[in-house]
């Protein structure tokens, strides 16, 4: 594995794409600061309750499959950006992982065999391209739930192949339930945590949101002797955003560019430099990075927003 030199993880979080990485759209990585991107090869599952990932399809798009990883992390690694590999599964209508729930014990088998099938796949791909932290799962609460020996006997499986640092991401309401994290290498949170019910938060409202969650993260972090990493974390350019930051809804439409801005300011000034925290991957960052977010845009990306500058600033103030 390479050396890992960065004192904290400045990343983000690169969609995929129909077609191959460029140096072009590696310099805009460049120019907000970011030392780490996580790529995200796609599995898809027809249900809720259907056991069976797809993957590695013909119908994917280029960057969510094997060739498109492979290629990203190259281009990645030769321009000194290191990778977090976060394989994850999509729901065919949309609805939420953590609801994935098998209704037999014969579909949690195959739902085991397929998911494990997924991820050792990847793992491998990891280990070859020397992939710096690979992450086993997002967002899979009621799976672990119901099968946390399965997920211990997985770690131990990806392992076998991968010799790099592992982690899982978790909710933001479902790290503490977590019950492996003593065989990983960082507690992975999804940090949408509520921190605001403001129409436009100041930075100082934020700072004070992020209060309560800072203790109960430092606590965890104590107890469990891990680094605490947001393997996501971000805000939609929207009106309440800090209210329930994990909504994608189609039904907020409003556009609140100083919200975005403000919420991510008193993120990094609460918990960016904390000693218990390892860094953390911006939700999310697409590759045409000329053609996304500007401000008309109320999703999370940051990208051709008052937030870039904010993202750029903290992340600069982190290098070596």
């Amino acid at each position: 594995m390479q050396n890992s030199t960065v004192s904290k993880i400045n990343g983000v979080s690169l969609v995929a794409a129909p077609d191959s990485l460029s140096h072009k759209n590696v310099a805009s990585l460049k120019e907000v600061n970011a030392n780490y991107v996580t790529v995200m090869p796609f599995g898809f599952i027809r249900s809720l309750c259907h056991p069976e990932i797809i993957y590695d399809q013909e119908r994917q798009w280029f960057g969510e499959a094997r060739l498109g990883v492979t290629q990203y992390v190259e281009l990645l690694h030769n321009n000194e950006i290191e990778v977090m590999m976060k394989p994850q599964i999509w729901v065919w209508n949309g609805e939420y992982t953590g609801y994935v729930e098998m209704a037999s014990e014969a579909d949690w088998r195959q739902l085991e065999e397929t998911y494990k099938n997924f991820i050792l796949d990847f793992a491998k791909i990891a280990e070859a391209k020397s992939i710096e932290i690979f992450c086993i799962g997002t967002e899979l609460e009621k799976f672990i739930e119901h099968r946390p020996d399965y997920w211990r006997e997985l770690i131990a499986e990806v392992k076998k192949v991968y010799n790099g640092k592992l982690t899982y991401a978790a909710n933001w309401d479902e790290y503490r339930r977590v019950p492996f994290w003593d065989a990983l290498d960082y507690i992975g949170v999804d940090a949408y945590f509520p921190v605001s019910e403001s129409e436009t938060p100041t930075v100082e409202e934020a700072i004070a949101g992020w209060e309560r969650w800072k203790k109960e993260l430092k606590d965890f972090s104590e107890k469990e002797n891990k680094k605490i990493l947001f393997a996501e974390y971000g805000y939609r350019s929207v009106n309440f955003s800090g209210k329930e930051p994990w909504k994608s809804d189609r039904e907020m439409t409003s556009v609140n560019l100083e919200a975005q801005a403000n919420l991510l300011e008193g993120l990094y000034k609460s918990v960016w430099e904390e000693d218990w925290f390892a860094g953390g991957f911006l939700w999310k960052w697409f590759v045409l990075n000329e053609k996304v977010g500007g401000p008309d845009d109320n999703q999370f990306t940051p990208q051709n927003k008052p937030a870039l500058r904010v993202v750029s600033k903290y992340y600069s103030t982190q290098k070596e």
